[in-house]
């Protein structure tokens, strides 16, 4: 088969030239400055963004400590309020304990007194009458009669506590000793010209009770 295209031989010999390229010049002074000015501009945006970063923790920590401290006040004063209320209720319990201790210890020292006294009775009970004649003695004058009334069973012993009253006074003693079925065993009536002395065992548990009503537990 037959091409009409003409095939013509390939020029080995021809030369081609090149395009000409100028060459670039870099300034490295220039460059190494503007990177050096790019790292100095991140490493100032570095610390803004920190400080900004500090700066928005601290507000944060101050508001909340500040939150914080709101409520603790509020849950003191809470504490102090409701600590005030339990300090004012003690008071009123301690009050009302002082005042029934109080009454209890009266009434303890009545009975005490009431079984100190029946105990001198039922040991001695001559004895509270001889110191009243003694107590007599001192404010009658010399040679004054004083009657002596006392219950019946107590005349003996009674007398003879006369008796030896009588024997140990340089003075002369008149001490007349009568029995009194009226009177109490213990109790006495001691009666002369000028005076008289009464011992009454109730009347003075009436008058230690007296002294002792302000404090006494109520009945």
């Amino acid at each position: 088969m037959v091409s009409n295209a003409q095939v013509k031989p390939f020029p080995f010999a021809r030369i081609f030239s090149e395009p000409l390229v100028e060459a670039v010049t870099v300034d490295e002074q220039a460059l190494n400055a503007r990177i050096a000015a790019l790292e100095a501009d991140c490493a100032r945006l570095r610390a803004e963004h920190e400080a900004a970063l500090a700066v928005a923790r601290a507000e944060a920590f101050q508001q909340g400590l500040d939150h914080a401290r709101g409520e603790r006040e509020t849950a003191l004063l809470a504490a102090v309020d409701a600590l005030q209320a339990s300090v004012e209720a003690m008071e009123e319990g301690l009050g009302e304990v002082e005042v029934r201790l109080a009454g209890e210890a009266g009434e303890l020292a009545l009975a005490a007194a009431d079984l100190l006294a029946a105990r001198a009775l039922e040991q001695d009970p001559t004895a509270a009458i001889d110191e009243a004649i003694g107590r007599a003695l001192g404010q009658v004058q010399r040679g004054q009669s004083i009657r002596i009334r006392v219950h019946p069973d107590l005349v003996a012993d009674l007398e003879r506590l006369v008796t030896e009253r009588q024997a140990n006074e340089r003075r002369r003693l008149s001490l007349i000793v009568f029995g009194d079925d009226k009177l109490s065993l213990g109790d006495a009536s001691l009666q002369w010209d000028q005076g008289g002395l009464r011992l009454d065992a109730d009347a003075r548990r009436r008058a230690i009770r007296a002294e002792l009503e302000g404090i006494l537990a109520p009945a």
